[in-house]
């Protein structure tokens, strides 16, 4: 009988070879997300970052948040374009620790793979660490996981987790909402990275080739279906650094829009006892949505219930600041307007539009009451 053959890591499914090839393609992408605080060179066993900076704060409170990009990453495998839900995460990660008012100071990622492509690996981080430049967030450090046999050779799945540092008396949140503030709608990309389990059960229904050119998108399918989503933390800071919280004309809390939709997440930034009323009828709805709704023949409330359907972030502001800050937004480069107002609580207004949120993700919130018809476009 003959001798079993040697087995080896590679033999197992595991190319270490292939991970150092990743590394090699992805690292000047991420030495440039560098300032001076980061010590150390790509590749060490742990990021280190100079954090002499929070000694001149009076009480520095650390911000942390980790996401992921969901199953929008089937659809960048379909199409083979891996780049672009690098910033998906970054958006998802960094944009809601900004929502306190915390400054990003350095962000981290997560790849587990069947088997290590390394140009594909070097394209997803690539596309990480192009974001992580965009918002001035180093990205410090990072894994690939080969895992053969737990996951298909083309599989893969990321993670990220981004730590920033805010001020004591400068957090936003709920404590600061008051009767008479505005809400401000930042406009969303499209549809971010939320959702895209419905999002593909609609694609799958009407069968169109995410290669097909969609009149009213201007563009095919699948490059709809990957928009990256909009980086929302240099304007948040930007109108936290310029207003501040004033009571009358500062940012006082933001709310963003992820899973859940605007009412669920604006939600969680009104105090109870407080209705944060909203107007479907303030902007149009992106054809995107619509899209969606008609192919999957979705109900209004089951949409808004997954889908931003156009807002991607919301800042509860000072009324007497409202208007200069929505300028300041549109300033940016970002579509901005007045969504709705904040009052006190009091019996829902009759009417058949009217549909009451409260209380998201265990946090029990005042009431967001939308109201109104959507426009569509």
């Amino acid at each position: 009988m003959s001798e079993p053959t040697s087995l080896d890591y590679a033999a197992a499914g595991v190319d270490t070879a292939a991970g150092d090839r990743a590394v090699e393609l992805m690292k000047d992408a991420v030495s440039r997300t560098h300032d001076s605080t980061v010590l150390g060179a790509t590749g060490g066993f742990a990021g280190l970052v100079d954090a002499s900076a929070l000694v001149g704060m009076n009480r520095p409170l650390l911000a942390t948040s980790t996401d992921g990009v969901g199953t929008k990453i089937a659809i960048a495998q379909a199409l083979d374009i891996h780049d672009t839900i690098g910033q998906d995460l970054v958006g998802m990660v960094v944009d809601d620790i900004v929502v306190v008012g915390a400054r990003p100071v350095l962000m981290t990622d997560y790849i587990a793979c069947g088997h290590v492509v390394p140009e594909r690996i070097a394209a997803i981080v690539t596309g990480i660490a192009r974001a992580c430049a965009e918002i001035g967030c180093p990205l410090v450090g990072g894994e690939t996981a080969e895992h053969p046999g737990l996951m298909a050779s083309d599989d893969y799945d990321i993670a990220g987790a981004a730590t920033g540092v805010v001020e004591a008396a400068d957090v936003l949140g709920p404590q600061r909402v008051r009767p008479g503030d505005v809400l401000v709608a930042m406009a969303s990309s499209g549809l971010h990275s939320n959702g895209y389990s419905l999002v593909r059960s609609v694609v799958d229904r009407v069968k169109t080739p995410l290669e097909a050119t969609i009149a009213q998108f201007g563009r095919t399918l699948g490059e709809e279906l990957l928009e990256p989503t909009r980086l929302y933390t240099r304007v948040c800071l930007d109108l936290l650094d310029t207003y501040g919280v004033a009571e009358t004309t500062g940012l006082h809390a933001l709310a963003h829009v992820t899973g859940g939709g605007v009412g669920a997440n604006l939600s969680r930034v009104i105090p109870i006892g407080l209705v944060a009323e909203v107007d479907r009828r303030s902007w149009t709805v992106p054809p995107i949505f619509d899209w969606v709704r008609r192919g999957g023949s979705i109900l209004w409330e089951a949409l808004e219930d997954s889908l931003n359907l156009g807002v991607g972030m919301i800042a509860v502001v000072g009324a007497e600041g409202a208007d200069e800050l929505t300028s300041r937004v549109r300033q940016a480069g970002i579509d901005s307007w007045v969504l709705g107002e904040v009052r006190a609580g009091d019996a829902p207004r009759p009417g058949s539009t009217t549909r009451v949120v409260s209380g998201s993700k265990g946090v029990a919130g005042g009431e967001v009451r939308l109201e109104g018809t959507y426009r569509i476009a």
